[in-house]
């Protein structure tokens, strides 16, 4: 396993991270998979196995199972790893159960802290921007976490280039905690992460963690042209990412699938492999 170091961070987190999205099964998350404690455990023992170290998750995920479930496949190992989950999202109906407010932010973390079973999160993570909540309310409330050692690391997710930007600037001046990674959707079939989002973690030094490095399963092989697939989440209905040229798709997928038999390895190896190639990314996930 490869290591890289997480942005300005004295951070090294493996090339790979599992995705545990997976876990659960609560809700709309059924189409993604149903994974008990018995089957967490098994991949959290091959992947700590194969070196992979950070294992990511969110407090949405599942209605918070997944936390719960990988809270308990860790135990005993917690020392091994790095916890990576996120907050923004809405966890009830009322009106302070969203956001990125620092009522929701600190609400949040403790309850993901007690799901997960530990006293530190390695990596919080905003899951998305907020444009209701000043972005200095957001980021100091996640130094306030950082400083009360709950957090160790705070990074962002699907953020646009000029949100990101914003946030660093803020980060900066104020002298918050900045965050040290991005976490966004980056595949050969999905781009447009290069027009700024690259060029950002380059020059920002605030690397990528790619989430559905394999496009929701798309890119593995499994679903060709004229062909149906008879297993996987998009034959369950679950259409995140989406495809906005479905063409495209399978001219890729079509050439992936023509390089990976020339080399005698999987077409998601080949995909894994290109996204590792690329600067400024730090890890994919998957799972």
């Amino acid at each position: 396993m490869q290591y890289r170091r997480l942005g300005r961070s004295g951070l090294f987190v493996s090339t790979l991270t599992l995705g545990t999205m997976t876990f659960g099964g609560q809700g709309g998350f059924s189409k993604v998979g149903s994974t008990d404690v018995a089957g967490a455990s098994r991949q959290v023992d091959m992947c700590l196995d194969a070196g992979v170290n950070l294992f990511d998750t969110a407090n949405i995920y599942s209605g918070g199972e997944s936390e719960e479930i990988l809270g308990k496949a860790i135990s005993g190992r917690r020392d091994d790893l790095l916890l990576a989950t996120k907050v923004r999202m809405s966890v009830g109906e009322g009106p302070n159960d969203t956001g990125l407010s620092r009522h929701h932010i600190i609400r949040q973390c403790e309850q993901s802290l007690k799901r997960l079973g530990t006293d530190h999160i390695d990596l919080y993570q905003v899951h998305e921007w907020d444009g209701l909540t000043p972005l200095e309310e957001t980021l100091e409330a996640l130094d306030t976490l950082v400083k009360s050692g709950k957090v160790r690391y705070v990074g962002s997710s699907n953020y646009s280039g000029w949100q990101l930007m914003k946030a660093l600037g803020i980060s900066e001046k104020l002298g918050l905690q900045r965050y040290v990674s991005q976490q966004i959707h980056y595949t050969l079939q999905a781009r447009e992460a290069e027009y700024e989002l690259v060029p950002l973690a380059i020059d920002q030094q605030c690397p990528i963690l790619v989430w559905s490095p394999l496009a929701g399963g798309l890119l593995s092989g499994k679903y060709r042209r004229d062909t149906d697939a008879t297993e996987g989440r998009h034959v369950e209905g679950w259409d995140e990412p989406p495809v906005h040229d479905t063409d495209k798709l399978y001219d890729t997928i079509d050439v992936l699938v023509e390089i990976a038999d020339g080399r005698s390895v999987s077409a998601a190896q080949v995909a894994l492999a290109w996204l590792l190639g690329r600067q400024g990314v730090a890890s994919v996930i998957v799972g």
